[in-house]
Parts: structure tokens; sequence; C-alpha cells
């Protein structure tokens, strides 16, 4: 008893002596002692030592939970889709809105294929386009793909755009056989063994596709592996969908003086919407497809001229418009 009372005095001491003095020499001598009351059980040392980690272990605790949320919060904003960041960017509202566009193009896709069913249904087999038909097969087999994986993924043009590789396949049957019944059975050759040949290239190409992707990546190549890199480049359904569409806009142009009765309002009609409505939603998925941009104004510029012709021919003038059977006798007279 009589010793703790001693450590006790002497440490009030002590601090009574530093705090009057100031000397730096009476604090080193002080402190070993200190120490050592602190830890002797004596006071309240221990006790004040425990509050200290508990309060540690809460500020850590704290600052951790802090850190973290912190982090989500960045890893949201990094993995926020790019759509959503150019809709805020602009404002917002039907102008930058994907899925509206998309909509829209999707119930145009939807009329294609509708107007397939409708030729089917109340048309010849005389007015069919082969290559047109054939062409669409291969265009809506790859803008199924393409709708499917998508940001933002639009299923409801995915659906439309299978069902109308089913409507079209109907169609090719019906002109093949029609062709068949007028004796034209070389013509019938020629135009399936072009198919045939297609699709074992597109085969082939899609089986061998992502090695030869991978090598030309990884061969530090330049623009050449840039290019083979890019999330839309030419190893990707994003550059080969659009293509398909540069040949539905290429077949046109090549046929701008096509009879206006082979041509079908409801299937141009569809073909003129689909390019206006896709002009605007190719540039706010993602990836942004400026291709895809491009290749639909050249869609809505020649499927247009053939609706007015059409028009035109059937509503706004008096004169007989042009038939197959005139365009077939121009030719056996030249």
């Amino acid at each position: 008893f009589n010793g703790t009372m001693f450590c006790t005095a002497a440490a009030s001491a002590a601090r009574t002596a530093l705090a009057g003095s100031g000397s730096a020499s009476l604090r080193v001598r002080i402190a070993p002692f200190a120490s050592r009351k602190a830890t002797s059980g004596g006071g309240l040392g221990p006790m004040h030592q425990r509050r200290l980690l508990s309060e540690k272990a809460k500020q850590e605790t704290t600052d951790a939970a802090a850190k973290d949320t912190a982090a989500s919060a960045n890893k949201a904003k990094a993995e926020a889709p790019p759509v959503a960041a150019e809709e805020k960017k602009g404002g917002g509202g039907w102008w930058n809105s994907a899925e509206f566009w998309g909509g829209l193009g999707a119930l145009a896709g939807w009329g294609m294929s509708g107007a397939a069913i409708s030729d089917a249904v109340n048309q010849g087999p005389e007015i069919i386009s082969l290559n047109m038909t054939g062409v669409l097969i291969m265009y809506s087999s790859l803008f199924a793909r393409w709708a499917y994986i998508v940001k933002p993924r639009n299923m409801l043009l995915c659906g439309c755009h299978v069902t109308n590789v089913v409507a079209q396949c109907n169609q090719m049957r019906r002109a093949l056989d029609y062709k068949m019944e007028q004796g034209e059975t070389e013509q019938v050759k020629d135009i399936t063994a072009k198919a045939a040949a297609t699709v074992a290239s597109a085969g082939a190409f899609v089986v061998l596709g992502p090695t030869l992707q991978t090598m030309l990546s990884g061969a530090n190549l330049g623009i050449v592996s840039t290019i083979a890199a890019a999330d839309a480049g030419p190893f990707t359904v994003h550059f080969w969908a659009p293509m398909s569409k540069w040949l539905i806009s290429g077949a046109s142009f090549m046929d701008l003086n096509r009879p206006t009765d082979k041509i079908s309002i409801a299937q141009y009609t569809a073909l003129t919407l689909t390019g206006l409505f896709f002009s605007r939603y190719s540039l706010l998925v993602t990836p942004i497809n400026y291709t895809l941009c491009s290749v639909n104004v050249a869609l809505f510029g020649s499927s247009a001229w053939h609706l007015g012709r059409k028009i035109n021919a059937d509503y706004l003038t008096d004169e007989p418009a042009a038939t197959v059977a005139d365009a077939d006798a121009e030719k056996k007279t030249e």
C-alpha cells in the first residue's frame, strides 16, 4: 500500500514539475516511470488503452465502409451504359431514346414481314424479285442476331427478322416453282448454286472468324490490328448486318428502272420507313454504328424512289404503267 501511494505521489509531483518547467530532460526521465505505472495495474492505464483501441476499431470500420461505398459508386458509374450517358447529355426525351427508335424500326420491320406474307396471299409469284428476296433472307438472318446482342437488346426487332426469314424463304420457293413451270430450269439451277456457295462461305467465316480475329488483333499490324479488334469490326455482326443492308440498297440502285408492276407497295413502304427510323436508331445503340447509319440513309433514298414511281404509276397518272411484258418485248427487240 505504501509503495502504491509513493508511486502515485511521485507521478503527481513529476507531472506538476513537467507542467511548470517544460523541461525536455524531465519528460525523458519521467516517461519510463509513467509507462511502468500504467502497465503495473495501478491507476486507469489499461482501461484507457482498451477504450482507445475500441474507438480506433470503430473508426477503421467506418472508414472501410466509406471506401466500399465510394468504390461501388465508381464501379456503377464506370459500368453505366453509354446510351444512358448520351441520353443524359442530350437531355433525354424521344429524340435520344434508343428504345423509341428501335421500337419504330421493329414495327417497320414487322411491316416488311407482313408485306411478304401479304404478297404470298394476294400477289402472284411473277412479281417476286429473286435478287431482292435472296438479299432479304441474308439481311434478316444477320439482323436477327444483331438485335439480340446489341445494347439495349431489341427482342421485338429480333422476332420480326426471324419471321421475315421464314416469309422470304416461302417467297423464294414460290418464285423458283414459277420459273420451273415457265421452263427456266437453267436459271433455277444457277440461282441454287449461287445460294449454296453463299451459305458455305458464310459458314466457313463463322467457324474460322474468331481464330483469324485473334491472330490479326495480336499481330501488331497497326490499323489492321485495330480494325480487327474493333467492337463493330469486320469480325462482328455489327459490321456484317449493315453490309447486308448495303446489298438491299445496291439492288435497288441497280434496278432504278424496274417495271412498276413488279414493285410491291407494301414491301417498299416498309423498306422506306426502315431506312428512315434506323438512320437515327443506329446512333443511339452500343456500339454506335456509323456504317448502319449511312446504309439506312441510302436505303431510304432508293426505296423511296421506287415507292414514288409505283404510286405515281398506279394512282397519279393516266398513262399505262410499264409492265413485265413490255420490258421483255424491249429486250427481245434489242
